[in-house]
């Protein structure tokens, strides 16, 4: 009787090929950390439309491909047959273009730009419901540092109210984030309402002057009406704080969660609102750089980084999970045929024995 074919094994996932449009400080920052990685994904291109970007320049010392003609030029890479997904580090204005030209090809995108083209994704928030969306929104680095923290909130008790304020270092915002603060704080508002889950929001972004430049500094207040329970509320921030730090080392609170009651005797005046009653809660945060290429103080671009790459990798373990396991589906399937056919000449043996 011939031996039992052993059940077949699934392949070792391989990285995914990326690649990057955008050769600017996020783009650049974006290939760093990629470079430096788990190992899920593997820097394919680097995109860009000036010839003389640094990014555009480490790249081609590094020996990957590049092109200064943006998503036309990646759509005539010979490596864009391979590249998975792409990291879009432009601006809004031109995610809409670079959509349009890539959605045909079936390649994922992870927008860093408040294009908001695609769903809003904090990892430690919404990721997993959004594991098989072509197109992502990363909202912005106020989004990233403050829904998690609104959202923590909203775990434990409805918010009727969330505002953030993030101040960053003017030197750390490029024309970039300069043509799109009006895209900042629309983005990053809608986000509190739509992923976090208060009724109500607002979001401001200062752009600090100082030298030497200042850290990334978010603030956030949360109203939620009626009583709460204040240790329940800080130990899901804390909670939180702690899971978002596993990708963003520099992010901590800057103080312990503070706590404001309004109750009928001292209401709380809010425009367009009138008075509220209940409780303001106030987190302060900060978010250092891992200055892998930027530096240390702009926190605001380490932390859409570091989101998107946790995310994309994320992302390509779910693929590749989904992948083994349509291995190993066919591979059920096959095994009983064969072993029916074993069974079938072990009974002809059997019967000849008798």
């Amino acid at each position: 009787m011939p031996p039992a074919t052993a059940p077949a094994t699934a392949p070792a996932p391989a990285p995914w090929p990326v690649a990057v449009i955008g050769s600017g400080n996020i783009g650049t920052d974006l290939m760093i950390k990629l470079l430096r990685g788990s190992g899920a994904l593997t820097m394919g291109a680097m995109v860009g439309i000036d010839p003389a970007s640094d990014g555009l320049a480490r790249a081609g010392r590094l020996g990957i491909a590049t092109t200064a003609d943006g998503v036309d030029g990646l759509l005539a890479l010979p490596e864009f047959a391979d590249i998975r997904l792409v990291f879009d580090a432009t601006s809004a204005t031109a995610h809409r273009t670079n959509w349009a030209r890539l959605e045909p090809t079936g390649v994922r995108v992870l927008d860093l730009t408040p294009a908001a083209v695609g769903p809003y994704c904090v990892p430690v928030v919404n990721l997993d419901a959004h594991l098989d969306a072509p197109n992502l929104n990363m909202v912005t680095c106020g989004g990233q540092a403050t829904v998690p923290i609104a959202a923590a909130v909203a775990q434990v008790a409805p918010v009727a109210y969330a505002e953030i304020v993030s101040s960053i270092a003017a030197r750390s915002a490029g024309p970039g984030t300069r043509a799109n603060i009006d895209e900042f704080t629309e983005t990053t508002s809608r986000a509190l309402r739509e992923v976090a889950g208060a009724r109500r929001s607002k979001a401001v972004i200062v752009l600090n002057p100082a030298e030497p430049p200042l850290l990334m500094r978010n603030t956030v207040y949360c109203l939620v009406e009626g009583d709460c329970d204040h240790t329940a509320i800080e130990n899901s921030i804390l909670e939180t704080a702690d899971r978002v730090r596993s990708y963003v080392p520099g992010y901590r609170l800057k103080q312990r969660v503070q706590f404001d009651t309004y109750g009928p005797d001292n209401p709380l005046y809010i425009p367009q609102t009138g008075g509220f009653t209940g409780t303001k809660v106030t987190v302060m945060l900060e978010v250092t750089g891992a200055a892998d290429y930027l530096p240390a103080y702009a926190g605001n671009l380490d932390i859409m980084t570091s989101a998107a790459v946790a995310a994309a990798e994320r992302i390509a373990q779910h693929a590749q999970h989904a992948q083994q396991a349509q291995h190993g589906q066919q591979a059920e399937h096959a095994q009983p045929a064969e072993y029916g056919e074993h069974a079938e000449h072990a009974g002809t043996a059997a019967g000849a024995l008798r």
